[in-house]
């Protein structure tokens, strides 16, 4: 099993700089046949450009790191291919929508998408529409990731002061906790009847996690981790 670190953080200083990965460029005639592949598979991938980090520093309450642009292909071959080169991290806001009534809701993807079947809060890859002047505003990408696929506002639920930054491999997932005022099954018809007003959403459907039980091989390790510790904690309870 990947080992876990979590990291618990109440401020983010996230650099957005130029800077060439050597990753992307030393294997880019493989990283184009590779996604041409993967396009196949799935045509609606889409090859945009996208953020990564690098020089990952847990200090004092703070998560500081440097970002660069790069794109999908790049992003999705050095996944497929293990994380081949480590001078780089993908770190990704999630946020976690608790209930009411103490259920997280987790989204299953679309069969369209990269991730197939996978349970995950809402989340994506940051990319240049969250930066702010050279700054990469997470809080702001969980906001419009949140929105995008649940149709949730902010106006709907609050947002925790802290980050859980959960480590694994070559990937961070900064865990925001949002807790809504509605129960879980509201939440969940909602975020329904928001999904089934798309042509193509990104989410095939809604689970509600209410205790270890609910955990499955679908999620993540970095989600299922991230949940152990709030079930640990006990917030919530079934």
């Amino acid at each position: 099993m990947t080992e876990v670190v979590i990291h618990r953080v109440t401020t983010l200083d996230l650099k957005v700089e130029p800077w060439d990965w050597p990753f992307a460029q030393e294997r880019r005639d493989d990283i184009a046949a590779h996604f041409a592949e993967r396009q196949r598979e799935k045509p609606g991938l889409w090859n945009g450009r996208i953020l990564l980090g690098r020089d990952a520093r847990f200090e004092s309450g703070q998560f500081s790191a440097r970002y660069f642009e790069t794109d999908f292909a790049s992003l999705l071959a050095w996944r497929d291919w293990g994380f081949p080169d480590r001078t780089a991290f993908n770190g990704f806001g999630m946020g976690a929508l608790r209930s009411a009534d103490g259920a997280f809701v987790l989204g299953e993807m679309g069969a369209h998408t990269a991730n197939a079947g996978r349970l995950y809060f809402p989340a994506g890859t940051p990319d240049l529409d969250d930066v702010d002047g050279n700054t990469l505003d997470l809080a702001a990408n969980v906001a419009r990731e949140v929105e995008e696929e649940t149709g949730l506002t902010p106006a709907d639920y609050r947002a925790s002061a802290h980050w859980d930054c959960v480590v694994t491999g070559a990937s961070i997932a900064l865990m925001r906790v949002l807790d809504a005022a509605q129960t879980g099954e509201v939440l969940q018809r909602r975020i329904e009847a928001h999904l089934a007003a798309q042509d193509e959403p990104e989410l095939a459907g809604v689970r509600l996690v209410r205790c270890r039980a609910d955990l499955t091989a679908a999620m993540p390790r970095f989600v299922t981790a991230f949940l152990e510790t709030q079930f640990s904690a006990g917030e919530p309870s079934s």
